[in-house]
């Protein structure tokens, strides 16, 4: 139930132990998952203090039980390892301090931890953080790669010597962390986030040498894999030997099955790329050599052709072609004008022939009345009237007589024949 206080009606110290006591003596009994990290066994006393620590977080409680309950698991637990503790929560009021005491001890076994890193595994991938399509590829050439490792560890040996072997100039930022125990699995993620933040590295290489699957349990930890999964920097997981597989491995971006491994596949190797700059270019070579060649070859063919060595020839050739067709030319319009100019000798011979002074020519005459209208019957014409006849040579004025012997025009026109 609620204590209700005020400035003026505060609670004492020690009643306020007491209710927290109260409160803590009313939970049951529980069982609670640790690493013991302190162990303190004083010969002839009658209790044997723990200190139980979650390995993924900075918290650890103190653990009191009967020498005879930790005599029971004495011969296989010690510090570092995995428990399982049946306790009931106890207040002890005087110091304000929480602790367990603890009626049953059981050591975590390999079965069971692999089982649980096995549920945890399918666990993670159903979220997706083992999906393929998450890895990102590692760059060419890191300028500076982020390490963490051991203090002094052949892990770190290993990948700093055989980068630098491989590419002399490499640059590392390194981290020494444990890599076993209760602390390793804070400081792992501290140290995994520090180089993430690191606007310089380019990639982080996790490593660790082998052990047994007690020993790489902080690489198989929910929170240290979630932290690499939110990782923008890739990461190359180098723990323990190829036969190890921890969930780090799983997650990461790239899986190196030794550190020495993961320091080949993380650097270039200088010769190699030397070596292989040099067919490069010696295939450009090549490759330039064969087609300047294959260029000359074809400039060689077309410059010995008969149009190149004799560009004239080509206008020879045609020549008499050119001759012929304007010969031909020539014929052909002179045949057209002769042709045209025969029908215009016969077309004018016929006009000649059929114009009007040509029958003036002939003898014939056309009379015309004073104003200037052709006589076409003698009925046109009075007697004694002044008529002009015209001939071929010019014109002339007649009279008309009246009687038989009056000429008569002669077609139309009124022309008079010839006597």
């Amino acid at each position: 139930m609620a204590v209700h206080t005020s400035p003026d009606t505060p609670l004492p110290v020690g009643q306020v132990s007491r209710l927290i006591g109260g409160w803590i003596d009313r939970l049951g009994a529980i069982w609670v998952e640790g690493q013991i990290t302190q162990l303190s066994r004083r010969p002839g006393a009658g209790v044997v203090f723990l200190t139980l620590r979650d390995p993924s977080h900075d918290i650890s409680l103190t653990v009191t039980c009967y020498r005879a309950v930790f005599d029971r698991i004495a011969d296989v637990v010690s510090e570092g390892a995995r428990v399982v503790v049946h306790a009931k929560p106890e207040w002890y009021a005087p110091r304000g301090q929480l602790s367990l005491r603890a009626t049953e001890i059981r050591p975590v076994g390999v079965g069971e931890l692999l089982a649980r890193l096995e549920q945890l595994k399918k666990s993670l991938a159903a979220e997706g953080l083992f999906a393929p399509e998450r890895k990102r590829p590692l760059p060419f050439l890191p300028q500076l790669i982020g390490l963490v490792c051991g203090r002094a560890s052949a892990a770190e040996r290993d990948v700093l010597e055989n980068a630098r072997h491989r590419w002399p100039a490499v640059r590392f930022e390194v981290r020494n962390v444990p890599v076993q125990g209760v602390h390793a699995v804070p400081a792992v993620v501290e140290a995994v986030r520090e180089l993430d933040a690191h606007a310089d590295v380019d990639v982080i290489v996790v490593a660790r040498g082998g052990g047994s699957v007690e020993d790489l349990l902080p690489f198989s930890d929910e929170e240290l894999v979630r932290a690499v999964a939110a990782c923008r920097t890739p990461v190359v997981s180098a723990i323990g030997h190829e036969p190890d597989t921890p969930l780090l491995d799983l997650v990461a971006d790239l899986r190196a099955s030794t550190p020495t491994d993961a320091a080949k596949r993380v650097v270039p190797d200088v010769g190699e790329e030397l070596a292989r700059v040099r067919q490069l270019r010696e295939r450009a070579l090549r490759c330039v050599t064969a087609h300047l060649d294959r260029e000359e070859r074809g400039l060689a063919a077309a410059r010995a052709r008969p149009c190149m060595e004799r560009p004239q020839r080509m206008v020879e050739e045609r020549a008499e072609q050119v001759d012929a067709l304007t010969a031909r030319a020539r014929r052909t319009l002179g045949h057209l004008l002769d042709r045209a100019e025969s029908e215009l000798a016969h077309t004018r011979a016929r006009v000649v022939a059929l114009s009007p002074a040509a029958t003036l020519r002939r003898g014939y005459a056309v009379l015309q009345r004073a104003d200037g209208h052709v006589v076409r019957s003698p009925e046109e014409v009075a007697p004694q009237e002044r008529l002009r006849a015209r001939v071929a040579e010019g014109e002339f004025a007649v009279e008309a007589v009246a009687g038989a012997d009056a000429p008569a025009a002669a077609g139309p026109g009124a022309v008079v024949p010839p006597a």
